[in-house]
């Protein structure tokens, strides 16, 4: 017989039982042992139909081919620059993926981006020695000007922007602030002085209580706004398709 020993959002850590039986599949840092399934991690647990998941709540950031970061320009290089992506693993930016204007050989590099400078950009290419390559050459992606820079736990990024950017739209629209959130866990407020603040505190909000159901509810009464549940869209019903009407049948053949 199968059963699950654990709940939905339930805090496990590495070795704890989660389900007993062959009816449930290990999902994201489960395992199976026999009959049993597992948790590879500190996370928490997330039930969906017959699979088992757990989501991180602490490590570093893994990078990933596609992920937008925010990283900081550390050394200028002959054709481009180093960049600090909040992990053990420095990344490169070539001159060709930076701008799309033409940069003249042995120009000085500093009057594009220089030492210091934060960039929100996107992974294109990691290789099996973790050597990483990023480029600005999507939209979106930009040199960051003004506003301020703070750094979140890289696994409750999820929670922060929310199902479908909910949670992220929620936060702009109360403080109106412009506000990107990096996969490495770094985030960009840029707003007035009072705005910032106030999307800062929400957004350490939210990192210090992912793991808490209803937050929604909870940041929109933080931010003094109504809470607006989203509504499953309903299922039209097929609408049948029209009989054909019979030609009405004469017996005896031909008049």
């Amino acid at each position: 017989m199968s059963n699950i020993v654990v709940e939905n959002r339930d805090i496990v850590i590495p070795g704890d039982l989660l389900a007993e039986g062959m009816d449930y599949i290990p999902g994201d840092f489960t395992f199976r042992e026999d009959e049993k399934i597992f948790s590879k991690i500190l996370g928490m647990v997330s039930v969906s139909g017959r699979v088992l998941k757990v989501t991180a709540l602490s490590g570093p950031y893994a990078p990933k081919i596609g992920d937008k970061i925010i990283a900081k320009v550390t050394d200028v290089l002959m054709s481009g620059w180093r960049v600090n992506t909040n992990t053990a693993y420095t990344a490169v930016l070539n001159v060709r993926d930076a701008t799309t204007r033409f940069v003249r050989k042995g120009e000085d590099l500093t009057g594009i981006l220089d030492i210091g400078d934060f960039l929100v950009c996107k992974i294109s290419n990691v290789t099996s020695q973790n050597l990483i390559d990023v480029t600005m050459k999507e939209p979106g992606l930009k040199k960051v000007e003004g506003g301020r820079i703070m750094k979140i736990n890289c696994n409750k990024v999820p929670r922060v922007i929310g199902k479908k950017a909910s949670m992220i739209q929620l936060i702009k629209e109360a403080t109106g602030v412009e506000i990107t959130v990096g996969q490495n866990g770094l985030v960009w407020l840029r707003g007035s002085a009072d705005g910032e603040l106030k999307a800062q505190q929400v957004v350490r909000m939210i990192e210090q209580r992912a793991h808490e159901s209803g937050l929604t509810g909870k940041v929109s009464k933080f931010l003094g706004v109504a809470h607006k549940p989203v509504t499953p869209t309903p299922t039209p019903t097929p609408t049948p398709a029209p009989v054909p009407k019979a030609e009405p049948v004469v017996e005896g053949g031909e008049q």
